[in-house]
């Protein structure tokens, strides 16, 4: 029977090929792009084109024109098909069309077409049950993905040069949407594992993995940010952003520990190998408690003092005397200072490197590394937050 549906989604590929190849050219229809991109979805569940991927992204790159008929090409064809195989190539191929960067894909807005509510044709429920829930997790992420990044773009023009708290306010306004964002990639994984691994799905957690990379180093490094700035303005003054940082810290926190359990069940399935699964360094319960001083107003004026020139306080001992740092720049180096107390804050031994010798890690990122879609190669992320 799998044979048969081979043989029959070869048909219906190369039959479709020859009906673009006759088709005539418009300024929404280009036949060699449109069977470009036939190839690249075809119905074979057992191989993704990956060449062919690359060159409908080439034809993007060659000229902005070329955005028009691939959307109108992919999208009738997601309309049309009653096969998940064709559908999750479909996204995927759309997933790297974002990836491009190129200026005229961020107007794009929604996904031009829907699979909200897709379902394969051409087997019983109760087999493709689980590639169904996968396509249609996979659509919903990347038709969000697809509308913040037109809103985002013009969200940046419409900002008030000069005006730094409305600015700090609308990048933590952004850092919330990613992190709901973080909610929906990491919905996307098989249901039904033992039947579901085959090389298709495991290629398309790959994409997924990578993006889940990008999008937690963005929160990280917008979370550094946005708590930097935060520190240096006074306290009295900031609490509404205060308030919300607090809340993208809280989520944050809850998040950092789903993401754990994910990479592991990718680990499980297949998708990266143990040695390689991310790890992934929580926040820490000073932070979350350093914004809630500010919010609640109890810092006295000494500690507002300190946290206007930029420092942070470290009292989660009862009783112990004030000791402080310099906050530092994202990935930036540490440098630290020394106050004198009656009191001892306890540090772990590290190494000249900042490793720590206590645990026996051998890397100092949180993330040891992670796939990319196309060469898989090794990537290095970050601390979460780094103080």
């Amino acid at each position: 029977m799998k044979l048969w549906k081979k043989i029959a989604g070869a048909i219906k590929d190369k039959n479709s090929v020859w009906v673009s190849s006759i088709s005539q050219k418009t300024s929404y229809r280009n036949p060699d792009l449109e069977a470009t991109v036939i190839k690249a979805t075809s119905h074979d569940e057992s191989f993704v084109d990956f060449k062919n991927f690359q060159r409908v992204y080439l034809w993007l790159r060659t000229s902005p024109l070329h955005l028009k008929p691939l959307v109108w090409s992919l999208s009738t064809r997601m309309e049309k098909t009653r096969s998940w195989v064709v559908a999750l190539k479909g996204l995927m191929l759309m997933h790297g069309v974002f990836c491009c960067n190129l200026p005229n894909a961020k107007l794009i807005g929604r996904l031009p077409f829907d699979l909200s509510t897709f379902s394969d044709g051409h087997s019983k429920p109760s087999k493709t049950g689980g590639f169904n829930a996968f396509v249609r997790a996979y659509f919903v992420y990347l038709d969000q993905k697809s509308a913040f990044i037109s809103s985002d773009s013009r969200r940046k023009k419409g900002i008030k040069k000069g005006d730094d708290r409305e600015a700090l306010i609308d990048e933590l306004k952004k850092l919330m949407k990613l992190q709901a964002f973080l909610d929906s990639l990491i919905q996307i994984k098989p249901e039904d594992p033992k039947n579901m691994r085959i090389n298709l799905i495991k290629e398309a957690m790959t994409c997924i993995l990578t993006e889940i990379s990008q999008v937690y180093t963005t929160i990280c490094r917008g979370i550094d940010q946005d708590l930097l700035r935060i520190h240096s303005s006074p306290p009295s003054r900031n609490k509404e952003e205060a308030s919300m940082a607090l809340e993208i810290l809280q989520k944050a926190k809850a998040q950092g520990e789903k993401l754990s359990l994910y990479f592991v069940f990718c680990t499980d399935f297949g998708v990266i190998k143990e040695s390689e699964c991310p790890k992934i360094e929580q926040i820490r319960d000073e932070d979350i408690r350093e914004v809630e001083k500010i919010v609640n107003g109890n810092c006295n004026d000494k500690e507002l003092m300190l946290l206007e020139e930029g420092y942070e306080i470290l009292d989660d001992i009862k009783d112990m005397a004030i000791v402080v740092r310099p906050i530092s720049n994202f990935g930036t180096e540490r440098v630290m200072t020394t106050i004198i107390t009656d009191k001892w804050e306890v540090f772990d031994d590290h190494d000249e490197d900042g490793v720590s010798m206590n645990n026996g890690a051998n890397s100092k990122d949180p993330f040891a590394a992670s796939y990319a879609p196309e060469n898989k190669q090794l990537h290095h992320f970050p601390d979460l937050i780094s103080f």
